[in-house]
């Protein structure tokens, strides 16, 4: 049985231009991809969000910083794993990344850190 769907606001934000994109993200990327059972939602989460914070992709952590936290990953894990990172990313990296762990985490009031 494939994982649960992910939602996204894929078709709101990029609907009028990137009609395609949409499609891509929507159909691949959220129905295909993120649904294959070879890694539990979890692992892809945590892969997710090492991938966007090492490449200082902030602006796209927070919608997957949330979606870690529903996969089961605690603050506590992200913060490690970005500081783990730091050593093999560069640090400014896991700094810009860790300031928006700190900011998604103050909406979560069950996942302080």
């Amino acid at each position: 049985m494939a994982h649960r769907k992910i939602g996204y606001n894929v078709s709101e934000v990029y609907g009028e231009i990137a009609p395609a994109f949409v499609r891509y993200s929507e159909d691949v990327l959220l129905g295909e991809m993120w649904r294959r059972e070879q890694l539990s939602l979890r692992d892809r989460s945590l892969i997710t969000v090492a991938t966007l914070a090492a490449g200082g992709m902030t602006e796209q952590l927070p919608y997957h910083l949330h979606l870690a936290m529903e996969n089961g990953i605690r603050p506590e894990e992200l913060v490690e794993a970005i500081t783990h990172l730091a050593f093999y990313a560069g640090w400014p990296r896991a700094a810009s990344a860790l300031l928006v762990i700190k900011e998604v985490s103050k909406e979560q009031p069950d996942n302080q850190l």
